[in-house]
């Protein structure tokens, strides 16, 4: 086992991490109220959904082998890494001179996301206690609600007022402040491991996972669900991930170890964090249109609504290390997941007369619910296991919840395009108001999973420990 030294001002490192998060959140969302402007400099309109597809593959599908590295040696490389990665990709991108150059640059974007999320998160569980976790846990969530308004915000100043490649050179001042805050306020003494790369693994692991993404984005989408590029995403996604199975029984040093799997803790923290992403898609991606189909919601208004689901999440995100102190980490994650089915429950009746007001306060009771779910399950996965495994049980979390997103994506969007077909296609408002009813419904389904999801998980003890290195740092 090895050890983390820590010296600085834990605030400041926190207020790093909430920089580097905001980096990866903001590009999430801020290329969506540009995406008209940049098609017009650039062309290839068909292409422009792989702008927001390659960043989340090159994400998702690289988070598993940070996490590894994490655990190597340290968080704080990986971590600087990821941002320096992020930049380059950031540069790049500014200065695209096609719509397939730019989607090239956003995956490089996206890998360096791919460090900065399990990083962050590792980081921020090693310089809190278990007591602390949660409202620091809360703080980096809270970038996510901010990101959400300002993103498509600036996204429409930059478009429109000066040039969509600002959307990208913005980024440059940030990351770098991001990466002289942590260099000066972070200073980690990490016993590293000599390990051996297993790099084999890493590749098996990471093209499985892309084709596995790949194809439930493009599924219904790009091709038909029974298409032979379908068939071969999903096939190809199978074969390689069971051979990366059988490869990590034997390597030394495993990316994704068994003891993953073996877990219950790790497995069905996990499980509740893949729902979290389901729930968490099917709002934020159909809300705005519902709002704006149908009750005649100008957008802004319409991504307020969504802005104050991400609003719920950190606010009651603050409060469950009070609730997980005193009834656990299992019943406050249920206690959640209830929350989010009463909030799915009334999106689903209101939604038969569209209100702004009313859809907001069902998101704001969802986002309350989710919060007391995903920041107790990280944090019980991170206390279940040791120093060197932590990076990987947050990886894994993280992981679970981009898969959970994708898969929520493809569902969502196959039910709604079912129901709004059936009615009378997109421009009929009644149609989408019931394509809309739908998802809530699926929402609320896949709620009321995430009840079992988190029942499922054992009891793990709360050892208020100091943080390694606390009288440094405090």
């Amino acid at each position: 086992m090895g050890t983390v030294g820590l010296r600085g001002d834990r605030g400041a490192i926190l207020l790093s991490l909430m920089l580097g998060t905001f980096l990866i959140a903001i590009d999430s969302t801020i290329l969506a109220t540009a995406v008209p402007t940049i098609v017009h400099s650039l062309g290839g309109f068909s292409q422009f959904p792989w702008l927001f597809s390659i960043y989340l593959l090159g994400q998702a599908a690289s988070v598993p082998v940070y996490a590894k590295l994490c655990d190597t040696f340290g968080r704080k490389p990986v971590m600087m890494f990821g941002i320096a990665l992020f930049l380059v990709g950031s540069i790049l991108a500014a200065n695209a001179w096609s719509m397939t150059a730019l989607i090239a640059f956003r995956a490089v974007q996206g890998l360096g996301a791919g460090a900065i999320t399990p990083s962050s998160m590792t980081i921020a569980g090693d310089i809190y206690t278990v007591r602390e976790r949660a409202t620091a846990q809360a703080y980096l969530a809270s970038v996510w609600a901010i990101s959400s308004v300002a993103g498509p915000t600036l996204g429409g100043v930059f478009a429109q007022f000066f040039s969509w490649r600002w959307i990208f050179w913005v980024n440059v001042p940030l990351c770098l402040l991001a990466m002289w805050m942590l260099q000066r306020s972070y200073h980690e003494t990490f016993e590293r491991q000599r390990a051996r790369i297993d790099l084999t693994g890493a590749a098996l692991l990471t093209a499985g996972l892309v084709l596995l993404v790949l194809g439930v984005l493009e599924g219904g989408q790009s091709w038909a669900w029974d298409s032979w590029q379908s068939i071969g995403c999903f096939s190809s996604a199978v074969v390689l991930l069971v051979v990366f199975g059988l490869v990590e029984r034997r390597a030394a040093d495993p990316v994704l170890a068994p003891w993953v799997f073996g877990s219950r803790v790790v497995m069905t923290t996990a499980a509740a964090s893949l729902v979290v992403g389901v729930v968490l898609i099917g709002l934020t991606s159909f809300v705005p249109t519902f709002l704006e189909t149908s009750a005649g919601a100008v957008p802004l208004l319409a991504g307020l609504a969504v802005a104050v689901l991400s609003l719920g999440w950190p606010i009651s995100g603050a409060l469950a290390g009070r609730f997980y102190l005193r009834i656990g980490f299992r019943n406050t994650a249920v206690i959640g997941s209830v929350l989010s089915v009463v909030g799915a429950l009334m999106l689903t009746v209101f939604s038969a007369t569209p209100s702004a007001l009313l859809t907001a306060l069902g998101c704001f009771v969802v986002g309350l619910g989710l919060g007391l779910v995903a920041n107790p399950a990280l944090i019980a996965a991170q206390s279940s296991v040791g120093l060197r495994q932590r990076g990987v049980a947050s990886g894994t979390n993280m992981l679970a919840r981009s898969v959970g997103s994708s898969l929520g994506v493809a569902v969502y969007g196959a039910i709604a395009n079912s129901v709004i077909g059936a009615r009378g296609g997109s421009q009929s408002a009644t149609a989408v108001q019931a394509g809309s009813t739908a998802v809530f419904i699926g929402v609320a389904v896949s709620a009321l999973i995430l009840i079992v999801c988190t029942a499922l998980i054992p009891h793990v003890p709360i050892v208020d420990e100091p943080a390694p290195g606390e009288p440094a740092v405090r």
